[in-house]
């Protein structure tokens, strides 16, 4: 490779020549008075570190590769692989603090996972401190945040779940105190709340856990799925609530219109067999069958509160005028 003088004595200089500018040379200071070709292969750059080359670097190096370089590249995924499988057992000790809970151990573990990689995502090494101390409030936060968003069957206030969680936190630590599961009474008084209020978050902890239809549950014949001891709605329920309303206005009726729907709606009997009892036409039954459904009716629908007043003078009115028309018929 020759070597361009570089001035008088070449004194501290560099001859700096480019490939492709036709000889045209570039003079460094401060060099060693060496020629140095570059070409456009010389300028590659590095290959990315391997999963090897990345399991022996520290954490910090890592942490500066997970903030560093873009969401998405294959250096960062391995980072991140590396860190969560590092601090796996942080993960794992804040998920063991709900070993009690309904919800299985994979599925918190998921969520932690999840908060420990916010944690990578918003460290900052230059302000001090280590990652796990970071980490470890950001997992537990992530998983109260799924119990409290996921995990309820139905809608419960903040002020209940706060209150259930002291709840069980007191349970523990009276049972130890006491030697025996507390009382209600021992509870309110332990935590200065009222029975009013112990008894909500108890309800809210039925909601916590709710059961499936399909679970088995064991009866007097074998195993049976909830959904079969579940009591259906009673259409009798409807069906008093009706009569009631009817035998507030069945006194307003003429006797023999109080027969005729007797014989009619419980006797099952025909217009024709109703009137040859009472000494009527089949044309007079329906008739009269008629008249009283339509003023039963009229005064169940009445929207005047004088109207539903039994005995009232509208009644007996109604009572004269039905046996009138009777006798007329009749």
């Amino acid at each position: 490779m020759p070597v361009l003088p570089g001035g008088p004595g070449d004194d501290g200089m560099f001859i700096f020549r480019m490939t492709g500018t036709k000889g045209a040379a570039r003079v460094l200071p401060g060099t060693a008075g060496a020629e140095v070709n570059m070409t456009g292969t010389a300028l590659r750059r590095r290959p990315p570190p391997s999963r090897a080359e990345l399991l022996q670097r520290d954490e910090g190096e890592l942490l500066a590769l997970v903030t560093g370089e873009p969401v998405g590249s294959a250096v960062r995924s391995a980072a991140c692989e590396i860190l969560v499988s590092r601090y796996a057992g942080l993960v794992r000790s804040c998920v063991h603090r709900y070993r009690d809970s309904p919800a299985a151990a994979e599925e918190l573990m998921q969520v932690g996972y999840v908060g420990l990689i916010k944690a990578m995502n918003n460290f900052d090494p230059a302000l001090g401190g280590s990652l796990a101390a970071y980490a470890q409030p950001c997992i537990s936060g992530e998983i109260k945040r799924h119990f409290r968003d996921k995990r309820w069957q139905i809608r419960v206030r903040r002020c209940a779940q706060d209150l259930l969680l002291r709840v069980r936190t007191a349970s523990t630590e009276l049972a130890q105190q006491l030697g025996h599961l507390p009382t209600d009474a021992e509870l309110a008084g332990h935590l200065g709340i009222s029975p009013a209020e112990l008894a909500e978050a108890r309800q809210a902890d039925r909601y916590f856990h709710a059961a499936s239809l399909d679970a088995p549950v064991r009866r007097a014949d074998g195993l049976g799925p909830l959904a079969e001891l579940l009591g259906a709605d009673d259409p009798g329920l409807d069906l008093a609530v009706d009569m009631g309303a009817v035998a507030a206005h069945w006194a307003e009726l003429a006797p023999r219109e109080r027969s005729i729907l007797l014989m009619r709606f419980y006797g099952n009997m025909t217009q024709a067999e109703i009137g040859t009892r009472i000494g009527l036409s089949q044309m007079q039954v329906s008739r009269l069958q008629t008249a009283a459904l339509r003023y039963l009716r009229d005064r169940l629908l009445s929207q005047d509160p004088d109207d539903s007043v039994p005995g009232g003078s509208h009644g007996t009115s109604r009572t004269q005028t039905s046996q009138t028309e009777t006798r007329r018929q009749a």
